[in-house]
């Protein structure tokens, strides 16, 4: 009878041990984060995104870890960081920059899933994904609607400012999305308003000071700053310009009317990177990328810096105050 307690006993230790050591052992998924940004300007969209996980039961160091890693504007170390991502053996990489940065998480990886954390691309016709209904490999996510709506950006400014006839349009050269939306967007648009545009190309940030010199002698009635590295990362100078040589401006970025600008027309950000946990959720539940739909916005905000528009000396229509999402006072 000793002898049989005694195996008994000797089981229920190794069992208890073995569940112990399996929950131990219990794999804690990782997330890799790629911005673009600083930790600073990046904030509010990592934020969202964790916040949308936690509602969803996700406490980042109990069941969920994040890596976080930073270019800061400096997008050449895009790949080296991803190379360490992908090392760690994260279980998804959230790519919270633009066209440059999905495919060079696309290269160094085709089996780790990858969510594109919104950007002003189309998906498709840069070749991340075959569609947005199936995107067939292992990048899917959120993408915004950034050249698409240029033309209504340029409506908005027309009837905020109904005098306005010729608009200074700021682009880097580097951006495929600003040269596409520049080419084939805006002229379409310009024609029906009435508007002659006038591009102004930047390459460095050194450039900036030469063409608001320049840009000041011709005296356009408003500014619009395209997407891009350079026009992201120097949105406040650009709202600073803007501001001190009393032009309307209108933006991609709705970091830049908050800076100062006058108006911000596009997706409403805080709602598309809540989608971003969504997929976040569902590929840690065992849902496959190929087979998560690329999502494009659904909700739009419209915001107008009416301390701007005082500062410079502009009435904005009450129609058009009316409609408005946000107004900064």
């Amino acid at each position: 009878m000793k002898q049989l307690f005694s195996i008994l006993l000797i089981v229920a230790v190794v069992v208890v041990g073995a569940i112990a050591q399996a929950q131990q052992e219990k794999k804690v998924p990782r997330i890799g984060y790629l911005s673009d940004n600083t930790p600073e300007r990046e904030s509010a969209r990592s934020q969202a995104v964790g916040r949308t996980l936690r509602e969803r039961g996700y406490i980042e160091g109990q069941n969920i870890a994040f890596e976080y890693r930073y270019m800061e504007g400096k997008r050449d170390r895009a790949p080296d960081l991803l190379a360490e991502l992908v090392r760690l053996k994260v279980d998804i990489i959230v790519v919270a920059a633009g066209r440059g940065t999905i495919q060079a998480a696309k290269k160094a990886t085709n089996t780790i899933p990858i969510v594109m954390a919104g950007e002003g691309i189309d998906p498709v016709k840069a070749g991340i994904v075959e569609s947005l209904a199936r995107p067939g490999g292992n990048v899917t996510g959120v993408t915004y609607l950034q050249g698409e709506l240029g033309g209504k950006r340029l409506e908005m400014l027309k009837e905020a400012v109904p005098r306005i006839a010729r608009v200074a349009v700021l682009y880097d050269v580097a951006s495929a999305g600003a040269a596409l939306e520049l080419k084939e967007i805006l002229p379409i648009s310009a024609r029906g308003l009435g508007l002659t545009l006038q591009p102004w190309e930047v390459r460095s940030a050194d450039d900036f000071d030469r063409v608001f010199a320049e840009m000041g002698q011709q005296r356009p009635d408003g500014l619009y700053a395209l997407v891009g590295p350079l026009t992201l990362d120097n949105g406040k100078r650009i709202a600073g310009f803007a501001l001190k040589s009393r032009l309307p401006s209108t933006y991609v970025y709705r970091e830049d009317v908050d800076a100062g600008g006058l108006m911000y027309y596009g997706a409403d950000l805080a709602d598309s990177y809540r989608r971003v946990g969504y997929f976040v959720d569902k590929i840690l539940k065992g849902a496959k990328p190929a087979d998560l739909p690329v999502e494009q916005p659904t909700k739009f905000e419209f915001v107008i810096n009416l301390k701007t528009a005082k500062q410079i000396g502009l009435t904005i229509p009450p129609n058009v105050l009316a409609r408005a999402d946000r107004v900064i006072r």
